[in-house]
């Protein structure tokens, strides 16, 4: 991924230089402020538009994230990385109260493939079941790039 670097206008800069200026100073800050956030989400941001590839290198990445956090035991944090329609059809604690954190040990991408808007994701995931350890199954997952970032799908 590239790094944008992020400037100020010559003529916004002036405005920062000029004494006794706080209505400008602080208009200043507003437009600097406006810039950053406008700049940054345009560097990092993905949109379904974007390659394939940068799709599924952000989101093998934010599967792995996600499920470290479900490995700790962090339900909260994993609930954080579902996509606005699965957190508008399943609230945070029915969310908690289907998942059962402690059983998973590990979890790694094995491969995603995206497509526009939607990509598959296949997890193996690592975890122990009464007397059997260690035991490895594929896992799939769903995730959808909307608002500049990708989202897991939680069905």
């Amino acid at each position: 991924m590239g790094f944008c670097r992020l400037t100020l206008p010559k003529r916004l800069a002036s405005l920062d230089r000029e004494k006794g200026s706080f209505g400008a100073r602080r208009a200043m800050q507003w437009v600097g402020a406006l810039m950053l956030g406008a700049g940054l989400a345009a560097c990092a941001g993905i949109t379904p538009e974007s390659s394939a590839a940068a799709k599924e290198k952000v989101v093998a990445e934010r599967a792995e994230q996600r499920w470290q956090l479900l490995v700790k035991g962090d339900v909260d944090g994993a609930y954080e990385f579902l996509s606005a329609g699965s957190k508008a059809a399943t609230p945070l604690p029915v969310y908690k109260a289907k998942i059962k954190p402690g059983i998973w040990r590990q979890a790694k991408v094995d491969k995603v493939n995206c497509e526009a808007e939607l990509c598959k994701v296949e997890m193996k995931i690592t975890y122990d079941f009464r007397n059997m350890k260690g035991i490895e199954t594929p896992v799939p997952e769903t995730w959808i790039v909307e608002n500049g970032s990708a989202w897991y799908v939680y069905r």
